[in-house]
């Protein structure tokens, strides 16, 4: 019969700290992996930018709408502007 008094476990404490440190360990993971996922999207991309961009001059000199010296400009521009910031 209950007496009214509370039995307490006998069973030795989880440490707090070691599951806390499994949990971060595990979130460092999943950033790292997120981050090499973005990391090769990124550079799958930027060639695929790169190639629309050339067409695009390309087709600007051959249709007289700008001059091959002005894309240099403006490369020249955003380099600038890219380098100061």
């Amino acid at each position: 019969m209950p007496s009214g008094k509370h039995r307490t476990s006998r069973a030795k404490p989880v440490a707090k700290r070691a599951a806390k440190a499994e949990r971060r360990d595990d979130a460092d993971t999943g950033v790292e992996r997120r981050l090499a996922e973005l990391a090769e999207a990124v550079n799958i991309m930027i060639p695929e930018l790169s190639a629309r961009v050339a067409a695009l001059e390309h087709l600007l000199v051959e249709k007289q709408l700008c001059r091959r010296a002005d894309l240099l400009r403006a490369r020249q521009f955003v380099d600038v502007r890219g380098g100061g910031e």
